[in-house]
């Protein structure tokens, strides 16, 4: 009995060693990670409307950015659109211009299926968004223009509904709205 007690309390004492260790490995490389991730949507921002020279961020339903250029007129807005699609969480970055047609999209996270779902990150599938807007977006088995992947129909649904979901919830000042809190 003494003996399977001694080897419980090594077997404890390694396990609180090595969670010991980790805990504090983590608090060395989170900072790190959490930089090189505000660096890569930083990148993808750039990206998907490069036209604009900063960004400032908007906080409502969904958070935005809004591009301006050097001469701080808005050339666009940024934000992520994020749905579950076949076997994990699909995050798009997408650029949309001042009238609400996307300029272009960027996958910025997705765990699909290899070789199927996974080709979402390719440029040619991501290029068919170019020039839509959120009420023609639709995929070819449902009657709209943007071809499914082959193999991937739900990875393809899942861009195309979580991109039109965040256009629904982007609270976007329009010209009409402006004009209404001058005159409060």
């Amino acid at each position: 009995m003494k003996y399977y007690l001694k080897l419980g309390f090594i077997l404890f004492i390694i396990t609180a060693i090595a969670s010991g260790v980790l805990a504090y490995l983590n608090t060395l490389t989170q900072p790190i990670i959490e930089e090189n991730q505000r660096v890569a949507q930083e990148q993808a921002r750039k990206e998907v409307l490069p036209s604009a020279i900063t960004f400032e961020e908007v906080v409502g339903e969904i958070t935005y950015h809004i591009g301006k250029d050097a001469e701080e007129n808005i050339v666009g807005y940024t934000f992520v659109a994020s749905l579950y699609g076949y076997s994990s969480d699909v995050k798009t970055m997408v650029g949309v211009n001042p009238d609400l047609v996307i300029e272009k999209i960027k996958i910025v996270s997705q765990a699909e299926t290899p070789g199927l779902g996974a080709n979402c990150e390719k440029q040619e599938f991501q290029a068919q968004f170019s020039g839509m807007q959120k009420g023609g977006m639709l995929v070819d088995k449902d009657g709209g223009t943007i071809v499914s992947l082959t193999g991937a129909t739900i990875t393809t649904r899942t861009i195309t509904n979580s991109i039109k979901t965040a256009m629904d919830k982007l609270d976007i000042p329009t010209e009409e709205t402006k004009e209404k809190e001058k005159d409060k």
